[in-house]
């Protein structure tokens, strides 16, 4: 039989060994060009640019059909 723990660990110790497992956000800095949010060191979903240049060409959204 294996060993058990004698008495009930409080919950505040095992607050405290969970203490490094919390999550953080994730970084994000404004495009330059359009001001939306974006990963740093990478190019804008928006509208393409890096480092002030464009970098790929994004294609605008299609029409919507009138029904």
């Amino acid at each position: 039989m294996t060993p058990l723990p004698k008495r009930k660990y409080a919950k505040a110790r095992q607050g405290k060994r969970r203490a490094h497992l919390a999550l953080a956000a994730t970084a994000t800095v404004d495009c330059p060009q359009c001001h939306t949010p974006k990963l740093p060191h990478r190019v804008c979903k928006t509208c393409g640019t890096y480092d002030g240049r464009e970098v790929i060409e994004i294609k605008s959204a299609k029409p919507k059909k009138a029904s």
